[in-house]
């Protein structure tokens, strides 16, 4: 298994690109399309580095897969089929977040509760294969309730989105609506049962000046030096600590624009009459 790292420097995302070099085929987590709040404006040069990485080395996309709904940055899933194919995929507990966050857009009408809008909804347990690579969907709720991890047995890594975050960081913050800290402790003790040479592939990385982002690192060595979790830790000091940084934490300044097209595979909606396309951002929601 190889995989390529992309960072995408606004939003502190990493994107990958899971290869079997044996069988040319791919597939992509956790993509990025480019949204400028201020402005309005989308690119897409993150989501074309993607594509022309797997243009450039002659692969065949088989997935796109999302590890949750993300509220710091839009997802490239839609614009990315367009140009690689791949079927698009979330784990199954989406329904839970669409109910919370649809009707709060008032968008019921342009984005499907039911999920449909994914080609398929992962369950714990279900299986992703990439050529002869064997993906396992493990539920990792607590950020959302509908966070997924992939698990790689056979070479030892998995990817783990918005769970754990880098050793000096922590993990990610659950106090969205929908998110719980003992879910999210849960997951985590779930993951360091793990091997300890289990690569984590993180989903963010918040490097201090000068710094190269962390995109990765062993479960041995979180278990040592994570600053809120470890083996260790009761379940009382981990929602303490996570409680009290989250009240200390700003709302995601793209929150409500992630959100909403998030929901619809980084769709932006129905055109107006006049052919423009619009976020919506409820006022006093939160």
């Amino acid at each position: 298994m190889k995989v390529k790292t992309f960072f995408d420097n606004s939003s502190s995302t990493f994107t990958y690109i899971v290869i079997d070099e044996a069988t040319k085929k791919c597939a992509v987590i956790d993509s990025v399309l480019d949204y400028d709040h201020s402005s309005g404006q989308v690119k897409t040069d993150s989501a074309n580095q993607v594509i022309n990485y797997v243009k450039d080395n002659n692969l065949s996309n088989e997935w796109i897969l999302e590890t949750h709904i993300h509220a710091d940055h839009i997802t490239a899933s839609k614009y990315l089929q367009t140009h690689i194919g791949g079927k698009t995929a979330i784990g199954a507990r989406i329904k839970e977040v669409l109910k919370i966050w649809v009707p709060m857009f008032d968008d019921t009408n342009v984005t499907p509760i039911t999920g449909e809008q994914f080609d398929t909804l992962l369950n714990e347990g279900d299986t992703i294969s990439i050529g002869n690579i064997t993906l396992v969907t493990w539920f990792t709720p607590g950020h959302t309730p509908a966070c997924a991890s992939y698990y790689c047995e056979e070479f030892d890594a998995i990817f783990v989105g918005d769970t754990i975050f880098s050793p000096s960081i922590g993990t990610a913050r659950a106090d969205f609506p929908g998110g719980s800290a003992t879910s999210l402790f849960n997951s985590i003790q779930r993951i360091y049962t793990l091997p300890d040479k289990t690569t984590i592939y993180l989903c963010h990385d918040y490097p201090a000046e000068g710094n190269e982002p962390l995109s990765a690192v062993s479960v041995g060595e979180q278990k040592k030096t994570n600053v809120q979790i470890r083996p260790d830790t009761t379940l009382e000091e981990f929602v303490e600590k996570r409680k009290a940084r989250d009240a200390s934490l700003s709302v995601p300044k793209l929150l409500f624009p992630s959100l909403q097209t998030n929901l619809r595979l980084g769709d932006f909606g129905v055109k107006s009459e006049s052919g423009l396309q619009y976020i919506k951002i409820p006022i006093n929601a939160l």
